[in-house]
């Protein structure tokens, strides 16, 4: 690994840090954990690589200010090093025997929640805060006290107590919110995890009452009484008399022991009325644990078994087949409910034919599904030895199911596509992204106004949405759309949809590969979108991270004559194609520059780019001559943007000395 490619890593499982603790994860427990496998061996192979602020060495992510203020811990609340073998297991079992050969150990469910500490002092509940960052959470006490599992006054005494859990919402719980979430037409949870860490983080208590939220007791942390800090089992039995909710676990002494507890935990997955993601082994002699510290990140004396990504078979009964905003016919299987990540699943996309006969996929054959992310089904593969007598591949059909004119598909491509431009499929979906939040943003004009439109004629393409003023009386007489007041409101929105950016515009008009991001940078480029429609393709690759395949769909997307003419129309309706960017200056006119590595002084190397870009400054994605400087805070690092800037002579800039630039030719300026 290039230590670019290192300093890249480090980013990327920031934001996913960031993400995790927003309980907005964007990958799953599973993908974050390669990449952190990743990352912990690039740092064995270099090792000058490593510091302090690596994720390799640091735990969790900043605490944000949601249910309460900032605490902090007592006792740090480390993370559980994290093993994907056995046999890696069983190696650290037998580092420990080497030192303690009488050592026993605790096998316990490792509960997917969120970690949250208690605090007791005579009895009562003091403090309930969440592990942040390890050393520093939020105080939750509040919230804690409407979970039935989490006692706020214990029957005896047992002098200072401080006692780590779990977090966790059961499955049925989950359901039933999410249900409610539907119900009041809100955002449902992805999995129970999400749903624990947002509903213990609520402003209002009685919502995280109402939610329902459950909590095991797993460690002591502190306690007055030296007898509970003896044997880990010991403690936690004794917290069990006090009526406290302890973590199933189990005493194992020899390896089988500790293996076959791990099996059957992991067995036991689909029948648990909670998630739960791997295995705990603990050193149950607490004193004895002091002998295998783990370092910053870690707590010492136990170990975490992850199991692979949770898969289960089903059995398709229906493949149902729609067609894209492109035009492309996509099939999705629709198969027996099961359970996965917390959630039940019915259905999962089979992509194109091309996958399908991989996979030789056909009604009544028997798959298996697993989550991308924990969050989308995704097949994974099919069962030949379960294929029912006389089942075959499903084959797309050969005409639309929705116009039904011929598909075709095009040579070297796997996509079988309706080439009808007037296919009604096409024409709502688009439509659909036209309005959407991302591109022109009409507030008002959802999914189920426009197909009632597009079914009535009122439109047949985008330009008839800038003309439906002209229908204003029809539409409110058949209240297609609502009556008077929401009909004038809709209209209103549209007419104002046309101040927005001309990158929205460009964004809902749907070019391939063309998303929001590129379509502002690629609009920030040219200004106008005469200008973009004109642009051969090696000016539209001197557009940052617009490479040879993007470019060339934006150049076949403007030698359309359809879609000249519809831009023409556009632009005599009213529509903005010229692109509006505040300056603050023209410092920087003339110079390009390339960011790199983290960034101290930005939100994101995103919000430093916009700086530059403000002051006349343009950005690029890699060194080349046309380089004023590259910004990199690691100036010593040998990164290959650092190896190419020397090479070309072109300087490396840390951020205060860029910014220290700018402030002088500001104040040369005036």
């Amino acid at each position: 690994m290039t230590r670019e490619a290192y300093d890249e890593l480090i980013g990327q499982i920031r934001k996913y840090n960031e993400a995790y603790e927003a309980a907005e994860p964007l990958v799953s427990d599973y993908e974050y954990d390669q990449l952190m496998q990743s990352l912990k061996a690039a740092e064995r192979e270099h090792p000058e690589w490593k510091s302090e602020q690596s994720p390799s060495q640091t735990v969790g992510a900043a605490v944000k200010r949601e249910a309460g203020v900032t605490v902090q811990h007592n006792v740090p609340m480390l993370s559980i090093e994290d093993v994907f073998t056995k046999e890696d297991v069983i190696s650290w079992v037998h580092e420990v025997r080497a030192l303690h050969p009488d050592a026993a150990f605790s096998v316990e469910q490792k509960i997917d929640g969120l970690s949250m500490t208690l605090r007791y002092s005579n009895g009562e509940l003091k403090l309930a805060e969440t592990r942040g960052d390890g050393f520093i959470g939020e105080d939750v006490t509040l919230n804690a006290g409407v979970i039935p599992d989490v006692l706020k006054k214990l029957p005896a005494d047992p002098g200072t107590l401080e006692v780590r859990g779990e977090v966790y919402m059961s499955l049925e719980d989950f359901d039933r919110t999410n249900e409610s979430q539907e119900l009041q037409g809100k955002k449902t949870f992805a999995n129970p995890r999400n749903c624990a860490a947002g509903t213990l983080r609520q402003l209002d208590p009685e919502i995280t009452k109402s939610r329902g939220l459950s909590f095991f007791v797993f460690n002591i942390q502190d306690a007055e009484d030296t007898e509970l800090t003896a044997s880990h089992t010991a403690g936690l039995a004794a917290l069990r008399a006090l009526g406290m909710k302890i973590v199933p676990s189990k005493i194992c002494r020899t390896d089988e022991e500790i293996l076959a507890e791990i099996d059957r935990i992991g067995e036991a997955r689909g029948s648990l009325g909670y998630d739960i993601d791997g295995a705990v082994v603990k050193i149950d002699n607490i004193a004895m644990r002091s002998d295998f510290p783990a370092g910053a990140k870690y707590s010492a004396g136990h170990i975490a078994y992850k199991y692979p990504p949770e898969e289960k078979e089903t059995v398709v009964r229906e493949i149902e087949v729609s067609v894209g905003m492109t035009g492309r016919l996509n099939p999705t299987a629709v198969f027996d409910p099961i359970r996965l990540c917390g959630t039940t699943v019915s259905r999962a996309t089979l992509h194109n034919q091309d996958f399908i006969d991989r996979l030789q996929i056909g009604i009544g054959d028997t798959v298996i599904v697993y989550k991308s992310g924990e969050i989308i089904p995704k097949i994974k593969a099919s069962v030949p030895e379960k294929r029912p007598a006389g089942t075959e591949n499903f084959r797309l059909p050969e005409f639309c199911p929705c116009c039904g004119e011929r598909v075709q598909r095009e040579e070297g491509a796997a996509d079988i596509c309706c080439v009808n431009p007037s296919c009604p499929a096409q024409l709502e979906r688009h439509l659909i992204n036209f309005v959407g939040r991302d591109a022109m943003d009409i507030k008002g004009l959802g999914e189920e106004n426009i197909r009632a439109l597009v079914r009535e004629g009122y439109l047949q393409g985008i330009t008839d949405l800038y003309r439906l003023k002209d229908k204003r009386d029809e539409l409110i007489e058949n209240g297609l759309v609502g009556r008077e007041k929401n009909t004038d409101k809709l209209l209103l929105s549209i007419e104002e949809s046309k101040k927005q950016e001309p990158d929205r515009l460009l964004t809902g008009l749907a070019v391939p590969n063309v998303g929001r991001t590129s379509a502002k940078n690629i609009l920030k480029h040219f200004g106008t979108m005469q200008k973009l429609a004109e642009a051969e393709q090696e000016a539209l690759q001197a557009v940052p991270d617009v490479g040879a395949v993007t470019a060339e769909a934006i150049r076949t997307f403007f030698a359309n004559e359809q879609n000249r003419i519809l831009i023409d129309t556009l632009r005599e309706l009213g529509l903005n194609m010229e692109e509006h960017v505040e300056t603050s200056g023209t410092v920087l006119t003339g110079r390009t520059y390339v960011i790199t590595g983290d960034v101290t002084k930005f939100k994101n190397r995103a919000a430093f780019g916009e700086f530059i870009e403000a002051r006349g400054g343009k950005l690029a994605g890699s060194v080349s001559k046309k380089t004023a400087a590259l910004i990199n805070n690691d100036a010593a690092s040998q990164s290959g943007k650092n190896k190419k800037a020397r090479e070309l002579g072109i300087p490396i800039m840390t951020e205060e000395e860029f910014l220290t630039m700018v402030e002088e030719l500001e104040a040369s300026e005036n």
